[in-house]
């Protein structure tokens, strides 16, 4: 449906600007990628976008914190373009999302092992304050076990400490 440059629902660069939350620069930008299109310019050659846009620039964000590059994301959706029918589209799209749902699986499971020496690591130094303030850095080196209650000394700690 084609709508005259004067339809209030259409939104200028700075209004869609304003609506996403990026520059109109960002935006420029994405429109020299073919991310964005504007849907037509109006008289004084001002920039036309649908409101449906919104969703596109949200979009193209949201893959950024995923992880796509604009790169990646402009070869996808040259990729998306060149299926013949909306199944074919829509197939394309579930293995792209399939893809990073495996990626993002596997950087939570890093995280998540981060997360657990970390904890570990905060654990064993809290129980660090049984010497007296005025023992010298190395004797942390030769630190016992026993004084942390038989706790293995975690690798984000034995990193640091000095040796013996």
């Amino acid at each position: 449906m084609t709508r005259p440059a004067s339809s209030p629902d259409l939104l200028r660069v700075g209004q869609l600007a304003e609506a996403t939350g990026k520059t109109v620069r960002a935006l420029r930008f994405y429109e020299e990628m073919g991310l964005l299109r504007p849907t037509r310019r109006s008289k004084g050659g001002f920039r036309l976008y649908d409101p449906a846009v919104v969703h596109r620039v949200r979009w193209i964000e949201r893959l950024q914190q995923l992880g796509f590059s604009l790169s990646e994301i402009q070869d996808f959706l040259a990729a998306l373009r060149d299926k013949d029918t909306g199944p074919d589209a829509m197939q394309e799209l579930r293995g792209f999302y399939a893809r990073k749902l495996i990626e993002t699986r596997a950087a939570l499971a890093r995280l998540s092992a981060l997360e657990r020496e970390l904890v570990e690591s905060i654990g064993y130094l809290e129980s660090c304050g049984v010497c007296e303030p005025e023992t010298p850095r190395s004797a942390c080196a030769a630190c016992d076990t026993d004084e942390h209650g038989g706790a293995e000394v975690p690798p984000l700690v034995a990193a640091v400490r000095e040796p013996a």
